[in-house]
């Protein structure tokens, strides 16, 4: 097998990639965010337009991105495709607020989700409340311990090659993928509750927004007209979240089988596979359980989907088909999911962070590739920032902050082809943007609406992210002068 120049070994087939791309995307939020997007819109037809809008973005995003990934086929993707359209400093800039927060926080938030969910098989030993040590007032929770763990012992495994790496993805990635076939032809054969399924689909179309007062009791508002509009917009801020991560795959360029093929054809597969998935979930959530609830309801069917305990939809589907054993299932169902969706941002994350130290722009060791042919600096930099996160506990905080900066990234990047197409018109384009121009168009269209609806109802999710971005520029400056010559290109 041939291997690139690079140093990086060929070792993803198609398969693989399809499993990193469906894998990293599908972690904890489907069974939790349509509770949210429940109560921001009140109505089954907006929470499943909410999500056919996010597949058909996420979609219209991969099929456009195909063409840069087709082009450019080299580790660190869409840092590569920016530095490319725009020059070192916008990619900097993605490459920094990827490593200081978006993959990096993801990264710790479902490592915490996965320990969470093992507390709940083994309650007496994993949970919040169970203090592991404690140094003054600072105390680490079994949570956080387990959390932590789980991104040591992953970040080993990847830094032995990326066949091992490729492996874990496949095993848990292809496990989770038939346990939620499993859930949603169960749900639809055993699961059905008539008048559930009469109620929620009788009046799909009559939205309205619920919020939980301090009091404990519900304040609804109608949702008419434009107000809808804002109202789908935030809502689509967990429906996106979720399904997030698509274009992780381009990261490993360098280490893909027939890249100009397997590439694009893995973002398209793997995106269309995890929409389909989510909506059919979510038609099995809107036949078990009823989309509005009561706060203080006794059970899962008085909660709704609406107030299930802790958002976990899931969760109380389950509980309603089979009893609160059921729950179990949906236990290690999630951390089946964030386990192998945990391993696949930690494989892809710290090819970036190699991409941007071969341009002189991160630290040197983070350039260099183990004797295994991966960048074990860079995976042990990520690490030590993703555990320390956990200890935080601020990485739900930051993830809500950059959801502003992760979309204008992603606007920005599609521009992009665009930008190519002036500036390198004979460049080998295997792939060609399906659609071009009216598919990217849309894309970019839909993508800044959102971003324009969270600047103006949501400011605490878009200036913050600005401010992480626009430290950046500053700490481009010294990494660019402290690392003069580094560069490798």
């Amino acid at each position: 097998m041939s291997q690139p120049e690079s140093g990086f070994k060929r070792e993803l087939r198609l398969f693989d990639a399809i499993m990193i791309v469906a894998g990293t995307m599908i972690g904890s939020g489907i069974f939790i965010v349509s509770a949210d997007i429940a109560r921001a819109v009140g109505s089954s037809g907006y929470l499943l337009l909410i999500w056919l809008l996010t597949g058909f973005i996420t979609i219209a995003g991969a099929v456009s991105y195909g063409e840069l990934a087709g082009m450019m086929p080299k580790a660190g993707g869409q840092y590569v495709y920016l530095r490319e359209a725009y020059g070192k400093l916008v990619a900097f800039l993605y490459a920094w607020t990827l490593f200081l927060v978006i993959q990096s926080g993801t990264i710790a938030a479902v490592a915490v989700a996965f320990a969470k969910y093992t507390g709940v098989l083994l309650p007496g030993f994993i949970s919040e409340n169970i203090v592991a040590f404690e140094i003054g007032s600072f105390k680490v929770s079994s949570v956080q311990v387990l959390a932590i763990s789980s991104i040591v012992f992953l970040t080993w495994i990847n830094s032995r090659g990326i066949r091992n790496g490729k492996i874990i993805q496949n095993i848990f990635g292809s496990t989770k993928i038939l346990a939620l076939f499993g859930l949603i032809i169960f749900g639809l054969l055993f699961g059905i509750n008539a008048d559930v399924a009469r109620a929620n689909f009788s009046d799909m179309w009559n939205a309205s927004s619920t919020t939980l007062t301090s009091a404990g009791t519900t304040d609804i508002v109608n949702l008419i007209g434009y107000g809808l509009i804002p109202a789908i917009g935030i809502a689509m801020v967990g429906s996106l979240f979720s399904s997030d991560a698509w274009n992780n795959i381009t990261f490993s360029g360098d280490e893909i089988v027939n890249p100009k093929r397997n590439l694009v054809l893995s973002m398209v597969i793997g995106t269309c596979l995890v929409t389909l998935i989510y909506i059919l979930i979510n038609i099995v959530y809107l036949l078990i359980l009823p989309l509005k609830g009561d706060p203080n309801g006794a059970d899962a069917m008085a909660r709704g989907i609406q107030f299930a305990s802790n958002d976990r939809v899931a969760a109380a589907v389950a509980e309603a088909m089979g009893g609160v054993k059921a729950t179990i299932v949906i236990a290690v169902l999630i951390m089946i999911s964030t386990f192998g969706c945990n391993n696949g941002c930690i494989l892809s994350g710290a090819r970036v962070y190699y991409a941007t130290a071969k341009d002189g722009l991160f630290f040197p060791q983070m350039s260099k590739l183990n004797r295994n042919g991966v960048p074990g600096a860079a995976l042990v930099f990520q690490m030590v920032w993703a555990s320390l996160l956990c200890l935080s506990g601020s990485y739900g905080n930051l993830l809500d902050y950059v959801i502003f900066a992760v979309l204008l990234f992603y606007i920005l990047t599609i521009i992009g082809i665009f930008i190519l197409r002036k500036k390198r018109p004979d460049a080998e384009r295997p792939y060609k943007a399906f659609g071009y121009p009216l598919i990217p168009l849309l894309y970019i269209i839909l993508a800044s609406a959102v971003c324009i609806v969270l600047l103006i109802y949501k400011p605490d999710y878009s200036r913050p992210g600005f401010l992480i971005v626009g430290l950046g520029v500053p700490v481009y400056y010294i990494f660019k002068n402290r690392f003069k010559g580094v560069s490798k290109e």
